[in-house]
């Protein structure tokens, strides 16, 4: 059986630039950073004590206040970025109504869930005892319930589950969505990832794994993919949802076609719980098999949106695989890094990234790689878009993600073409 295309016809995010699409990517083409010292809970012991945090967010009319105040943040986030993906693809109204709701579906996953509800139960617990623990405890700490909860909302009845493969959760998620339109599972799925982990349980674990950027003196500058002088990541948090219909579903409903989804490719290190191989071979193996299945060329891909964290390791680990696949042809590729202003929004990422994507599809412009000031010498000859945004067509768009346990992931848009 032919399998159908599949288009991106909205987009909905929350960010530490706010929650409107178009004013996300602006501040990201005028190189703005959205890292800041950590004000929601005290953290002057720490060895790390900033973040792209989310602030003054509120959920509106998207979710019931009462409902707003007992879940946990990366919940909210969900719900609001998937209503917000179906405002954009205008799939709201009398269009929404006569949507056949069984088969639309929702894929958004969390890398750690509910982060800060398990931090507040478990200080309930330890300090008051046993009886005094929320009913809504496991609720709403499990990853799959973000998803849910929009469901009912919204009554879609179609494919519904949650991915959790660390900071490639988003990809894994947009990848399985476009499976279930290609397979004719669902006409509609929204899908991507969200995720809340700056509270102090979430960042005390990262600072034990050594794995953070202590570069307090100047936060903005913290976040460095590819600088020689870059010392680790920054937590960054939101949610990045997509929008996705079969082709002929969204021609029939006179949809807005942002994009289109041409495939995608997972793989697996089978390596170590955090270090990426050196040789990048995991990475390499699934971006070869996004470009199969997207059945294009390798010279028709010309924009990479890089998982780039700001890692001594895994930065370059990244660029071995991209050349071992591209070759020569690096040469006519634009690369950069989206967590450069935003830092790592972990399950989140490759959701917030790939609207980046689309939008860089959209406007013909992409953002810059801020503080990359002493490049590594691995990047010779890719263009990282250095600290100024630049004026780029798309052609083919690859975007990476890759998460704790060895988890790759590569996704392929391009423009529309009927």
């Amino acid at each position: 059986m032919k399998k159908k295309r599949v288009v991106v016809t909205g987009m909905g995010l929350v960010s530490c630039f706010g929650t409107d699409v178009d004013e996300f990517y602006n501040q990201l083409l005028a190189g703005k950073s959205g890292i800041v010292p950590i004000k929601e809970f005290p953290c002057q012991d720490y060895p790390t004590r900033f973040a792209g945090s989310v602030s003054d967010f509120e959920v509106g009319n998207y979710l019931d206040k009462k409902q707003a105040r007992r879940v946990d943040p990366f919940i909210r986030y969900t719900v609001v970025a998937g209503k917000k993906a179906l405002e954009h693809g205008k799939l709201t109204g009398e269009t929404f109504e006569k949507l056949d709701k069984t088969r639309a579906g929702i894929l958004i996953g969390s890398g750690m869930g509910g982060m800060n509800v398990f931090y507040e139960g478990t200080e309930t617990l330890l300090t008051k005892g046993f009886n005094r623990m929320t009913p809504f405890f496991v609720p709403f700490i499990i990853t799959n319930m973000g998803g849910a909860l929009l469901a009912i909302d919204l009554g879609f009845m179609g494919p519904n589950y949650s991915i959790s493969t660390a900071c490639a959760t988003s990809n894994y998620c947009i990848y399985s969505a476009a499976e279930h339109i290609m397979r004719g599972d669902a006409d509609v799925m929204l899908c991507g990832g969200s995720e809340s982990p700056i509270n102090p349980i979430g960042l005390a674990g990262f600072v034990a794994c050594k794995a953070l950027s202590e570069r307090n003196d100047d936060p903005k500058k913290a976040s460095r993919p590819w600088d020689s002088q870059r010392d680790g990541f920054v937590m960054g948090e939101g949610a990045g949802v997509l929008l996705l219909e079969s082709l002929d579903h969204a021609l029939a409903r006179g949809a807005p076609i942002l994009a289109e989804y041409l495939g995608g490719g997972i793989s697996c290190d089978a390596h170590h719980m955090t270090t990426p191989r050196d040789d990048g071979f995991g990475v390499s193996q699934c971006i070869e098999a996004a470009l199969k299945q997207a059945g294009i060329d390798k010279e028709q891909i010309n924009y990479i949106n890089a998982h780039a964290t700001s890692t001594p390791a895994g930065d370059l680990c990244e660029v071995r695989a991209i050349r071992k696949v591209f070759g020569p042809h690096v040469e006519n590729i634009k690369m950069n890094a989206t967590k450069s202003m935003t830092g790592h929004c972990l399950g989140a990422a490759g959701g917030i990234e790939a609207i980046a994507v689309i939008k860089a599809i959209e406007t013909g412009m992409l953002h810059p790689t801020i503080n990359l000031d002493n490049p590594e010498g691995e990047i010779d000859g890719i263009d990282v878009v250095p600290n100024v945004a630049k004026p780029h067509k798309v052609v083919g768009a690859l975007s990476n993600s890759f998460g704790f346990g060895g988890h790759n992931s590569a996704l392929i848009f391009g423009p529309y073409h009927p």
